[in-house]
């Protein structure tokens, strides 16, 4: 699905996920295929198109293998390609050796999960708006509200990374408007996602926290974790007070507390852990097959991907070796204390007897935070398919380093080097003294270190600057790499409204 085709949409594709939704909070039953038009009448059904735009968050099947997790650290210097052979998945190896064009990458998988779950927000603050539902109280309507629109900033917030210049598309379209669609500059398009975050964290009936049959939906911590990001991702030296107090408000709400022991924080078994800000939730309740691999299991497909490739021995399951870990990164972090819950060293499982198959650009190091644990592999379905592991989005340490960048960036770096310092003694780290830039290289430094693998590299290295430096060697290059293509397919639909980004 392309953003121009969904005027025409019916609830059934909407409510598509919402059916098999079957986890904490999601847990709802089949609708049926009435027709939008006649539907979002009660709270029940207006709920359960909530639920549809939630559910967009865990989508992995997006036109092809498309997880961001395992995209993004394709992207970055943390890991490779890798899978069977080169011809695996070329979409994966394009992004990794940056030989993308507007027909070879990821692009369009990315795109399309972002505008479908933008048109499921759409859609469905729309309706609220539309006259009195049964049932609906207004506490309800708002706390709705507000985590639909935080939903619609993160979809927003992907775009602008991946794509730079994208459609706002604050509304459901008619069909004198779809074909007229142009691109926003990122400023317009970071404009609309502090304002959607900024309402869902003022809306008083969104919640602090949540009971254990709700979690996986929104709370304000989540929220003004997220606007944080967003403001300190602008790399805009203006906006970095104003993103210190978000995320500062965060860290002294006295809610989230880092996990003692590092090694805890990525258990499969320690969903929603006191460390976890945002959380997006994952199952292997729906036992699904591969007839519908298309978005429509509720498993964690990067768990797959990162296995080692017809591994036998104890602890682990077999995957299929993509995103083996860079010889570069498993030396910078040799002598961290991280390093044993963040690397499987691969030669140390040879050498206690385990085999597997060297898959494209092995190294003999794979991720350990999503890796696939046999205890927990899919006893039903296709076990590829149902990992549930939840994918930790925003955690505590994340929020923390991020805070002690921005108050380095805005000039108060006792706030800074405490923040920085937290997270380094939770893993029994000397604390840093280091001002001026050597501070926000030591930040910068701890961010790999503790956030490795996590997805986040990239766009750290993409945002202040140093992709060039870093990634060139792969085949970066400055004024072109820091955004994938447009899918030529949005291109040519568009008639010539959409302009592709510059050197494709």
């Amino acid at each position: 699905m392309n953003f121009f085709n969904h005027k025409t949409l019916l609830l059934v594709l909407a409510l598509l996920s919402a059916t098999a939704c079957r986890k904490d909070f999601l847990d709802l039953q089949p609708i049926g295929t009435k027709l939008e038009t006649n539907f979002y009448k009660t709270d029940k059904e207006v709920f359960e198109g909530v639920v549809a735009v939630y559910d967009v968050l865990q989508w992995g099947g997006t036109n092809g293998w498309t997880m961001k997790l395992g995209l993004l650290n394709t992207a970055s210097d943390d890991c490779h390609a890798g899978g069977s052979d080169a011809s695996d998945q070329p979409a994966w190896v394009a992004w990794d050796k940056f030989t993308l064009d507007p027909n070879l990458g990821p692009q369009r998988g990315l795109w399309n999960k972002n505008y479908a779950g933008i048109y499921r927000a759409n859609l469905i603050l729309e309706k609220m708006d539309a006259g009195t539902i049964e049932g609906m109280t207004a506490d309800k309507k708002a706390r709705y509200a507000a985590e639909v629109k935080f939903l619609r900033a993160y979809f927003y917030f992907d775009l602008v990374r991946f794509f730079g210049n994208v459609p706002l598309i604050v509304k459901t379209l008619g069909a004198d408007e779809i074909y007229k669609q142009s691109q926003s500059t990122p400023s317009v398009i970071y404009a609309q996602i502090e304002k959607d975050l900024k309402e869902a964290i003022a809306t008083s009936q969104l919640p602090e926290t949540v009971p254990t049959d709700e979690l996986g939906r929104i709370t304000k911590g989540a929220a003004k974790a997220l606007l944080g990001k967003v403001l300190l991702f602008q790399n805009d030296n203006a906006k970095m007070g104003e993103a210190a107090s978000q995320l500062e408000s965060v860290i002294t709400s006295n809610i989230y507390r880092l996990e003692t022991n590092f090694g805890n924080i990525f258990k499969p078994n320690n969903k929603f852990g006191v460390e976890s800000v945002f959380e997006i939730v994952h199952s292997n309740n729906q036992r699904g097959g591969w007839e519908n691999f298309t978005n429509f299991t509720e498993g964690n497909y990067n768990v797959q991907y990162f296995g080692m490739r017809d591994f036998v021995g104890s602890e682990y399951a077999s995957g299929w070796s993509f995103c083996p870990v860079s010889e570069d990164l498993a030396n910078f972090m040799k002598n961290d204390p991280r390093f044993a819950h963040t690397i499987v060293d691969g030669k140390a499982l040879k050498a206690a007897g385990a085999t597997y198959s060297a898959g494209f650009q092995n190294t003999d190091y794979f991720i350990k935070k999503y890796a696939p644990l046999a205890e927990f592999k899919a006893t039903t379905g296709e076990s590829a398919l149902n990992w549930g592991y939840n994918i930790k989005e925003i955690r505590l340490a994340d929020v923390l380093l991020m805070a002690a960048e921005a108050f380095a960036r805005s000039g108060n770096e006792t706030k800074a080097k405490q923040y920085l310092n937290q997270v380094r003694s939770r893993v029994g780290l000397a604390a840093r003294t280091s001002s001026g830039a050597t501070l926000l290289d030591d930040i910068a430094t701890e961010r790999r270190l503790e956030l490795a693998t996590e997805g986040v590299r990239f766009s750290d290295l993409i945002r202040t600057n140093k992709a060039v430096s870093v990634l060139g060697g792969q085949g970066f290059k400055a004024g072109k790499h820091e955004f994938l293509p447009i899918p030529q397919q949005e291109i040519d639909i568009s008639q010539g409204a959409m302009k592709q980004n510059p050197g494709y």
